[in-house]
Order: structure tokens, then C-alpha cells, then sequence
């Protein structure tokens, strides 16, 4: 994409699933990333292709080089022009990517078949390569550029501030497509280059019934979040609640802090096994908790989707906090700028919307399960800028702000 290749392979149709992650899927493709380890692998296929030492020690002691530039700039984001270290790097960088390509250029094109195989292997590789240190090299003012950590393994990003142009040009100009999703946040088709007029909606609503088997619990009574007194309030009703429900609990966490605190506060008091995202490997650890009726699994950001634990092992998702981005984010910190003062109607508020209604997804994978959503940001309900847009981005739960009717209901549940 970054490269001007085509978006898709041919195709006559296209249907985007989980389209809610359309934006960043097309922000990442579409920009460029460097680390050591782009190196290390490239090295690995030269050598098997090439006998020239020193072109393979160009290549390892690229990806040195470019670790030691941006080692002091990680988790920061690159204003204006690139520093001259890091850009007079990627030039040296260049220069030498240019001395392996024509080596492997020089390979006879009548070698046989399984050298043929790994020139072309190489070939590609150091395209790959190349075409993402001269996009680095050089960031437009509709670009993004930043370095991730961590310092021992820095990675160098560049991404476009904006798609739309991109995937109006390139896709939906071109073809009929189909985007699909349980939950699209606001905004989404404009921030994709969906103009009003060129698209339909279809809202086929859901095949569960979750007026009568799920309830929302807004703990409203709860500290501000940003309080020292907000994670000891949080620790007792994940205590209440648990015990109510006998385990059976997904409680999500926007922050490792939170949840390490959580459990620290809460191992050995809860009825059955708590199960810590640092535990295990992910899917060992959904297994577990899937086995285990009485379990309940802590856990961040990355088991807010894509967990599926249908039937009576699951009958309560806690959230602690709304799950609003990071400010520090460069790409979304980069897009607030630019959106000035609707920057967290158009930016945060979508984001947080979308992510809180995946989080609440958790609960009801099945026709016949129940159970309860407890969210402990008092936001939620006393937040009246944006409380109405959370709320109305959720599944339409019943609502309460009384613990001891969400308590009722998983003790029923339990008992049944």
C-alpha cells in the first residue's frame, strides 16, 4: 500500500469483517515500519543466497545502527523533520540495501531452480525492506512518524494521519464491498471516505434477547477514577459481585497497574481459582477458565475481543475504568491536533465507545446465556457530555444502579 501496490489481490466483491477496525488495520498497512529484527531476517535469507561476508554485515550491523539511533527516542513522537542521526542513518542504511540488491541482481538468471528460489525469496525481502527505510526516510506533513519500545529493540513507525482519500481512490471506487461488525462506532464512514449518499446502512439488530438475560450495573457511587480511594472501591465490589456469581467472571482492566492491584487485593478471597493474564499463554488461559465454572480471569486490554466462553462458565464482565486511549498515543495524539476542538467527539469518543461495547460483548455468546455487565467508572452514569453515547453503543441491557439487584441476579443464575 505505502508502496503504491495494490490494496487487495483481484477480487469482484469485498466483505470487511470486524469493520470497526477498518481505520487502524489501513493506518498500519498503509505506513511504514523498521526494527533490528527486519534486519536480522533479511541477513538470514542473504546468506542463504549470497557468499559475500560483507554484504551480510551490512545487513546485521544495519539493524544495530538503527537501534542505537533511536534508542533515545523511544515512546516519543518524531516532530518535523526526522533527527539528523536517525535520517543519517537511514541514508547509510539505503546506500548499503542498494549494494546487496544489485549483488543479488548479479545472480544468473539460468541458476538452478532452488537458487532461483531463494534469489527470488531475497529479492523480495530487500524490496520489502527498502521500500519502507525510503518511506521512513522522508515524512510528509500527512504522516505520523514515532518509535516504539522497547529501548533494547526500538521500532521506527510512519503512518498517514488519514485514509480516506486512500480507500476512496483505491477501493471504493472500485468495487462493491460489504462491511460488517457488531459494533461500528460514529463517525466510522466518514473516517473511512464513506461520503452520506455513496452507501447504505442496515442495522439487522441481534438474535439475543438481552433486555431479559443481561443486566448493565453502573456503579455510580463510586470514586472519581483518577482518586487514590477508586481501586480499594473497585477491589470490594469485584469481591461482592464474584461472590455473588461464584466465580464465573471476566474482569477486564484498562491497565496492567489496575489488574495486578486487583489481584494482589483479591487472591485467596474469591470462591474458586483466580486466573491472572500473566499467568498463561492466552488461549491455555481462556481454556482454563472455560473449564472451570468457579474460575474467574483478570485480565487488559487484549481479552477486551475476541473471547468466546458461551453457557455457565461466564456470567459476569466486570470493566473498571472506560476504556478511553492512551493521550500519548502518537497517531490518535497526531489526529487530535488536527481535529482542534472536536478532537474528543471525533477522536477519543468513538474509540471509547467501540472498545466498551466489545468489552460488554464478552457476556452474552449464546441464545441462552445471562448474566450481568458491571462497569465501576461512575462516568458512565454522571458523565452527561458523552454518557449517552457509551450507553447507547452497548447492547440494550437493562439498567441499574443498585449493587444488590445485579448481586440477586447472579446469585439466581448461580443457582440455577
Amino acid at each position: 500500500l505505502a508502496a503504491g501496490g495494490a490494496i487487495l489481490p483481484e477480487h469482484d466483491l469485498v466483505v470487511v469483517d470486524e469493520a470497526h477496525q477498518l481505520e487502524d488495520v489501513v493506518s498500519d498497512t498503509a505506513g511504514y515500519e523498521l526494527s533490528a529484527g527486519r534486519f536480522t531476517n533479511l541477513a538470514r535469507s542473504i546468506r542463504a543466497i549470497l557468499d559475500d561476508p560483507a554484504a551480510i554485515d551490512d545487513v546485521e550491523t544495519s539493524g544495530n545502527l538503527l537501534s542505537a539511533v533511536l534508542a533515545d527516542h523511544v515512546d516519543r513522537r518524531l516532530r518535523g523533520a526526522l533527527p539528523d542521526e536517525v535520517s543519517d542513518a537511514l541514508g547509510l542504511i539505503r546506500s548499503r540495501l542498494d549494494r546487496v540488491m544489485a549483488s543479488l541482481r548479479n545472480i544468473p538468471d539460468g541458476a538452478p531452480d532452488d537458487v532461483k528460489v531463494r534469489k527470488e525469496r531475497a529479492v523480495q525481502l530487500t524490496t520489502s525492506v527498502m521500500t519502507d527505510v525510503a518511506g521512513a526516510s522522508e515524512v510528509p506533513d500527512t504522516s505520523v512518524a514515532w518509535v516504539e519500545g522497547p529501548a533494547h529493540h526500538p521500532k521506527l513507525c510512519v503512518a498517514p494521519l488519514d485514509i480516506t482519500d486512500l480507500l476512496r481512490d483505491e477501493l471504493w471506487a472500485k468495487t462493491t464491498a460489504v462491511l460488517t461488525s457488531a459494533t461500528l462506532p460514529p463517525g466510522l464512514d466518514e473516517r473511512v471516505g464513506l461520503a452520506s449518499g455513496d452507501h447504505d446502512v442496515l442495522d439487522v439488530g441481534s438474535p439475543f434477547d438481552y433486555e431479559h438475560h443481561a443486566l448493565l450495573y453502573c456503579a455510580a457511587q463510586l470514586p472519581d477514577p483518577r482518586s487514590a480511594a477508586f481501586d480499594p472501591a473497585v477491589h470490594d465490589e469485584l469481591r461482592a459481585l464474584i461472590g455473588a456469581a461464584g466465580g464465573r467472571t471476566l474482569a477486564l482492566f484498562t491497565s496492567y497497574r489496575a489488574m495486578d492491584a486487583a489481584v494482589e487485593a483479591l487472591r485467596g478471597q474469591l470462591p474458586g481459582p483466580l486466573l491472572c493474564q500473566r499467568d498463561l499463554p492466552k488461549p491455555a488461559l481462556i481454556g482454563a477458565f472455560a473449564e472451570d465454572e468457579s474460575a474467574s480471569l483478570f485480565a487488559t486490554m487484549g481479552f477486551w475481543q475476541g473471547i468466546d466462553v458461551p453457557g455457565r462458565t461466564l456470567s459476569l464482565v466486570t470493566i473498571d475504568r472506560l476504556p478511553f486511549p492512551r493521550p500519548d498515543e502518537p497517531l490518535l495524539q497526531a489526529r487530535r491536533e488536527q481535529a482542534k476542538a472536536d478532537a474528543f467527539r471525533l477522536i477519543d469518543l468513538p474509540r471509547t465507545a467501540t472498545m466498551l461495547a466489545q468489552g460488554a460483548g464478552r457476556l452474552i455468546r449464546s441464545a441462552s446465556d445471562r448474566g450481568v455487565v458491571a462497569v465501576f467508572d461512575p462516568r458512565l452514569a454522571t458523565a452527561k457530555r458523552y454518557r449517552w453515547t457509551l450507553v447507547e453503543a452497548l447492547p440494550p441491557m437493562r439498567r441499574t444502579k443498585d449493587r444488590a439487584e445485579a448481586e440477586s441476579l447472579l446469585q439466581a443464575i448461580a443457582a440455577q
